[in-house]
Order: C-alpha cells, then structure tokens, then sequence
C-alpha cells in the first residue's frame, strides 16, 4: 500500500469520523445514524480496489471501535468494515470507469443493509441486544435510506480526491463525462452547477470581446 494511499485515507477517515461523532450523531435522526465512515470506506474502496479497500476498512473500523463514545467491543466494526471494503472494491470496474450513479447507489444501499446486518449478528454473539429494542427492520430502512441521501454529496468527492492524489489521468474531467466519479455528477444531483457556470463565463467573455472588436472596426471606418 503506497504512502500517499495511507495518508489520504487516514485523513479522510479521521474527517469522516470527527464529522460523524461530532454532527451526524447529535442530530438524533430516529433509527440509524448517518455512517460517514462507511460512505468513505466505499468511495476509497471503489477507486483502490479490494485488497486496499479490505485495509483501509480494518483500520477506520479499528479507529471507530477505539474512539469516544463508543460502548461496543473492540474489532467489531473493524471487521464489518473490512468485509465491506474488500467485496465493494471487487464490484470496481477493471478500467475504473461507471456511466451512472445507478451502480453506485446500489452499493451504498446493500452496504448500509449489510453492514447493518453484519454489525447486529456480530453483537447478538457478543450478547449486545440493542438492536432488537431498536427494531432490526426500521434500523435497516433507516440506515439505507440515510447514507443513499448523503452518499452523492461525499462519494464522489472522496473518489476525485483519491484521484487525484494517484495522478490518475481519470481523475481529469472526461469529454464523453464516464469517469468513475463523474457518472455521479451527471444525473441530476446538482453538483456540476460550478463547472457549467464557469462554462457559461467564458461564453460570455468571448461574446463581449467579439462585441468590443467589431465596435472599434465601426469607429475605425
């Protein structure tokens, strides 16, 4: 595992976890928590592939299982993050490219089910029962249905800073738009206002010039 890979991905999980503890767990949402580590899990996962996505999901898990207020056995959500990290960098596409959000957002679902799942199975040998106060099937609705509303705003994101911390020549906007994290952008979510924005400028600017050419040609004459 490169260098650059264990930085990026320490950092974004270290963010991804201050955020989580710190904003997404006060928010007191009924049934599950919004779980940005595993959201990042899955976008670093996708772009480094299973064996780095197995790694770095051990270790966010780790660190997850260490970190206040955490009340559950250590290696818990270690090892639910590194079977999720392994199979979700199995389904990355050989030439690192999707042409729709559609296959990511499956992801995320069956992620946050499974993961929910595996969490709840794991605590039911370790004698942890709060699942079943819960309810396991409003914890499971309530899981999926958090991290597909926040997965278009953090995955594509962590995936074009991974990117781009690989110099990885996917990580430049494609012409025909099928970057990996680009098939996020492109249906609909709103996140490529900015790029078509700073588009419309530079028409505008090339209109004024010709404008202002013509005008002089006029005086001239």
């Amino acid at each position: 595992m490169k260098l650059n890979r264990i930085l990026l991905s320490a950092a974004l999980v270290v963010v991804a976890l201050v955020v989580q503890v710190s904003v997404l767990a006060r928010l007191q949402l009924p049934g599950a928590v919004p779980d940005l580590v595993l959201l990042t899990v899955v976008a670093l996962a996708l772009v480094y592939g299973h064996v780095t996505g197995a790694l770095v999901g051990f270790s966010a898990g780790l660190i997850a299982d260490l970190a206040p207020p955490a009340d559950h056995a250590a290696g818990r959500y270690a090892l639910v993050l590194c079977v999720v990290g392994y199979l979700v960098g199995l389904a990355r596409p050989e030439n690192g490219r999707l042409k729709s959000a559609a296959g990511p957002m499956a992801v995320v679902a069956v992620t946050a089910v499974g993961s929910t799942l595996l969490y709840a199975g794991v605590g039911a040998l370790v004698g942890d029962t709060a699942a079943r106060h819960v309810g396991l099937g409003f914890l499971l609705f309530t899981a999926a249905l958090y991290d597909l509303l926040l997965a278009p705003f953090t995955v594509p994101l962590i995936m074009a800073i991974a990117r781009r911390a690989e110099n990885d020549p996917l990580a430049e906007a494609g012409t025909n738009g099928a970057d990996v994290s680009s098939g996020w952008l492109s249906t609909g979510t709103g996140l490529r206002i900015g790029t078509q924005r700073s588009g419309l400028l530079v028409k505008a600017a090339r209109t004024r010039a010709s404008r202002a050419g013509r005008i002089k040609g006029v005086k001239r004459l």
